[in-house]
């Protein structure tokens, strides 16, 4: 079996593929430019969340509004801001830690 090393933009990794170039391929599957760089963000993405930064920034901020929610089942107006400032962390952190790794991507 050899192995081949493809070139995929993304987060410093490349992917690689074990190929059985002793017996024939019946069926060979390939994806295109657009699948790949999807991947390669998706990759990008997952690698950002798992980091050390992103579980901090986490972290701190249900240690600063954990005490706001309590095990009622009525919601409470004060939520909502607190939710959009998660939403806000959330979406913020990954995009601009994204914008860095993989230049041009929006």
């Amino acid at each position: 079996m050899d192995i081949q090393e493809r070139n995929v933009r993304s987060c410093g990794e490349n992917i690689v593929e074990m190929v059985d170039m002793d017996e024939e391929n019946f069926a060979v599957s390939s994806s295109s430019a657009a699948d790949a760089a999807f991947d390669a963000v998706i990759g990008c993405i997952e690698d950002i969340i798992m980091e050390e930064e992103f579980q901090q920034l986490q972290q701190s901020f249900m240690e600063k509004h954990y005490l706001e929610f309590d095990d009622s089942d009525e919601n409470k107006l004060s939520y909502t801001p607190i939710f959009n400032e998660y939403v806000d962390l959330l979406r913020k952190h990954p995009e601009q830690q994204l914008m860095e790794r993989i230049p041009g991507s929006t």
